[in-house]
């Protein structure tokens, strides 16, 4: 039995998982040993993300980190995954079997929940530890997640000119730009949506990345002018993070739960380890370009996430969340 206070301590945790946009598309529904997990179409995002296939993503990562929660709480938690004919928006059930006594790595992950934030900001030059790549795949495949480091110059050329037009083609919508604009929010007090201080106020072309991040201000941003370059000057460092693309062998709402159940672990993995990560979706955001880097890449199976990663060179700050009241339902 878990009581309801117990519940909002779980569903606290569970909202901490990020979301495109920050919409935080999800509700939860509570009863005596279970804890249901809907997705929300209220949230939805009909021009980037028409199918939901990453809004879903995003409730896959609240379901893990509600198990984590639950394991850290010394639950025994089974996780069923899967459509229910009689609610279609019902994504998952975790199941609590009991008492089991929480190890250390139960702690380290549910201490991670608090602490994980997306960074924008280039990343420190330094490795990410090879094990710590061999461990993520591993806990990625047993939600039956493969994950793949992008290496070598064909498949980053290939990834970043497929980025780059996507970015492009949704700079140009006006529906696309309208949207993004809808979930931007001034007010660091919001409890969702995406605060115009945690992105980056300069042009993506200005950044020295090998890798374009989503323009979030494209709607507003002013650009800034480029300082005048001497001769003598030495030319800037490039930021060269590790990339992670993660994918699914089918590609419908069970498969986008369980990528999701896999980004939240690899999430907070790397927090664990004291790394940081940001998600590079735009490739992803439009059928063509998604397309084109599965048979680019000869990927066997469907890409579903791609993740620059590194050591953060800033401290992060966590986004607004809503009320656990909001989104959690008890019976």
């Amino acid at each position: 039995m878990v009581d309801v206070q117990d519940w909002q301590e779980v569903v606290t945790a569970a909202t901490r998982a990020p979301s495109i946009h920050n919409t935080q598309p999800w509700r939860f529904t509570a009863s005596a040993d279970r804890l249901e997990v809907h997705y929300d179409p209220d949230r939805s995002l009909p021009v980037l993300d028409p199918s939901h296939r990453q809004q879903v993503i995003s409730c896959g990562a609240a379901v893990e980190f509600a198990a984590v929660a639950l394991r850290a709480a010394g639950r025994q938690v089974a996780v069923d995954v899967g459509p229910d004919p009689g609610d279609p928006d019902h994504l998952a059930t975790l199941r609590v079997l009991g008492d089991r006594p929480a190890d250390a790595d139960d702690a380290s992950l549910a201490a991670a929940i608090g602490d994980r934030h997306t960074t924008r900001d280039p990343f420190l030059p330094q490795e990410v530890p090879a094990g710590l790549f061999d461990r993520v795949q591993r806990e990625a495949g047993e939600h039956g997640v493969w994950v793949s480091e992008l290496s070598g110059a064909d498949a980053e050329l290939v990834t970043v000119v497929l980025l780059q037009r996507a970015e492009e083609a949704e700079r140009g919508d006006p529906a696309y730009r309208a949207e993004l604009e809808a979930w931007l929010r001034t007010d660091p007090q919001a409890v969702d949506g995406i605060p115009v201080g945690a992105v980056p106020a300069d042009h993506p072309a200005t950044r020295s990345t090998n890798w374009p991040g989503r323009d979030f201000l494209v709607g507003r941003r002013t650009p800034r002018p480029r300082a005048p370059v001497a001769d003598d000057d030495p030319p800037p460092s490039v930021e060269r993070p590790t990339v992670l693309l993660l994918g699914t062998m089918g590609d419908d709402r069970t498969a986008w739960v369980q990528a999701g159940r896999a980004l939240g672990r690899v999430l907070l993995r790397l927090t664990a380890a004291g790394l940081s990560a940001a998600p590079m979706t735009q490739a992803l955001d439009w059928p063509a370009t998604r397309t084109r880097l599965q048979v680019e890449l000869s990927l066997v199976g469907h890409p579903q996430m791609l993740l620059r990663l590194g050591w953060p060179s800033v401290a992060g700050s966590a986004t607004g969340r809503r009320p656990v009241a909001e989104v959690l339902t008890t019976r």
